[in-house]
């Protein structure tokens, strides 16, 4: 106990649970949505547009959050227009923009001031890199991501699982979605400091796969997905602070256990069924 108060006693951790707990919990909340509607990997591919973002930012002297939000937020809308009107189809579409984006970047970023230790951090992740004014406009983004989410969760979960029923009700089902994208990207930006840009989508995808292994309804899945979520970034970032390994690749690891853990569950659940 005398070691947790000693970890929780430095101001870097304090802020990777007051950033980090809204992040998982935002992201377990619209994975839901994401791998319903078979647009999980759209989070890999905002990810690596936020890191050409910030990489860009960086060679320039900017804010790296000020400019990354409203790129990953095009990005977002331009992703889902292609996939959803364009001869370019789902992932094709996301690896056209991401890999693109993240080119750009690496080349900007090399040509101004190299691959410096603060891209390195956005790339792999770390909690060290998390200042107090990040984590202010992080907290805010989070807040407005779970209000908005609350607010429009009614046509959210319509346009989840039948989005042809929707239009057929005059639901606009594309504002919706565009609705996601942007939940979705302000989540990608927002915890890209701590899990990397590498590792972030994992954390959309898998407190969604986890609780769909013994959750059957839409409500189960997103109250169970969220506790999952919460409870996987805790343990992990503890994790990593006793262990001394990298922080988002940690959290990655205790969600692999926890997914592991609930299939585990269901497989016996069924035999005993």
């Amino acid at each position: 106990m005398n070691e947790l108060f000693e970890m929780l006693s430095f101001s870097f951790m304090q802020r990777a649970f007051i950033v980090g707990i809204p992040v998982a919990l935002c992201a377990a909340l619209l994975g839901v949505s994401l791998v319903l509607k078979r647009y999980a990997m759209i989070g890999d591919g905002l990810s690596h547009v936020g890191f050409g973002a910030l990489a860009i930012a960086s060679a320039f002297n900017l804010a790296p959050l000020w400019v990354s939000v409203p790129v990953v937020i095009i990005a977002a809308f331009l992703l889902l227009r292609l996939s959803e009107s364009s001869r370019i189809k789902g992932d094709s579409a996301i690896a056209l923009i991401s890999s693109g984006a993240l080119a750009i970047g690496v080349v900007v970023a090399t040509v101004g001031n190299g691959m410096n230790t603060d891209l390195s951090n956005y790339l792999f992740g770390s909690i060290l890199a998390t200042s107090e004014s990040d984590a202010i406009m992080s907290v805010c983004l989070s807040v407005v991501v779970l209000a908005l989410f609350i607010f429009f969760y009614g046509k959210i979960f319509a346009v989840t699982f039948d989005e042809g029923f929707s239009k057929a009700t005059g639901v606009n089902s594309g504002a919706y979605n565009m609705v996601i994208a942007l939940l979705t990207a302000l989540t990608i930006v927002v915890g890209m400091r701590i899990m990397g840009t590498l590792l972030i989508s994992s954390l959309i995808i898998f407190p969604a796969l986890t609780s769909m292994r013994i959750c059957r309804t839409y409500k189960k899945v997103i109250i169970c997905s969220s506790v999952v979520s919460v409870v996987c970034f805790v343990a992990g970032i503890v994790s990593s602070y006793f262990l001394e390994t990298p922080t988002g690749a940690t959290i990655v690891l205790v969600n692999m256990l926890m997914f592991f853990a609930f299939s585990a569950l269901s497989y016996l659940a069924k035999r005993r069924g």
